[in-house]
């Protein structure tokens, strides 16, 4: 695998979620390999704090985007212009056990995590097979691929993820637009950390194979190995950064 495999200059790409946290990371490593970023979420001021410290590496354009709001995909396909790589990370979760979850728990989660990747990827693909083709990359989870309780629409919704991005790979692999995944692990970041400090929390880290949680920077690997040319024969691969959890025994 060489640098200029792995090198994004000249490539525009879009991340959803960008605001914070994993589209934050994400879009800081892909700006570092030399790609042109656009930045959408819904808080345009947190977004705006992102492109300042991308400033190094050139000029982010931000995009106010709600993935669960046509008019709004609409409006930033608009504003964002030609996109070679879109990595679709935005997403939600509602925790509680599943006789408590509500209608409204279930409609806003499957909205955002599911139905609003879907059309993001629908209205960017349309450009990407004009321009004869792109990279999608979708953040699904381990949990679309083995149960936990107290999140069922997430598990849910990141389980139609990965049955989404194989679909799509399928259809688009003609227009030369390939479609892979992401299911990240139990990921440290700001908004959990209090969280593993917990009983509960060294209980769920105990039982991951490599006894340890994933860092931010262990998904830079397949991030750029999906957005890059370096996959340019890989399409519908759903890969797992877990530890281990995948495989772990009953």
């Amino acid at each position: 695998m060489t640098d200029t495999l792995l090198g994004l200059r000249g490539k525009r790409a879009l991340v959803t979620g960008a605001s914070s946290g994993l589209g934050a990371h994400f879009a800081q490593r892909l700006a570092a390999q030399g790609a042109e970023l656009v930045l959408a979420a819904r808080r345009v001021e947190a977004l705006r704090d992102v492109a300042r410290q991308l400033e190094p590496y050139g000029n982010a354009q931000c995009v106010a985007l709600d993935v669960t709001d046509a008019a709004s995909r609409a409006a930033m396909v608009a504003e964002a212009g030609p996109i070679d790589i879109l990595i679709n990370n935005a997403g939600l979760v509602r925790e509680g056990a599943a006789l408590k979850h509500t209608e409204a728990d279930w409609d806003l989660v499957l909205d955002t995590n599911l139905k609003g990747m879907f059309f993001v990827a629908q209205a960017l693909a349309a450009g990407m097979r004009e321009r004869g083709g792109g990279s999608i990359v979708n953040i699904a989870s381990v949990l679309g691929l083995r149960q936990a309780g107290g999140v069922v629409s997430y598990a849910v919704s990141k389980a139609g993820v990965v049955q989404l991005t194989q679909t799509l790979a399928l259809e688009w692999a003609r227009h030369g637009i390939r479609v892979n995944a992401i299911a990240p692990g139990y990921i440290d970041t700001e908004l959990n950390r209090d969280f593993w400090q917990t009983d509960a929390g060294r209980a769920l880290i105990s039982r991951i194979p490599q006894r340890r949680l994933g860092q931010l920077a262990d998904l830079d690997g397949p991030l750029l190995l999906l957005a890059s040319d370096a996959s340019r024969y890989m399409t519908g691969a759903v890969i797992a950064v877990d530890g281990g959890h995948l495989v772990n025994t009953l």
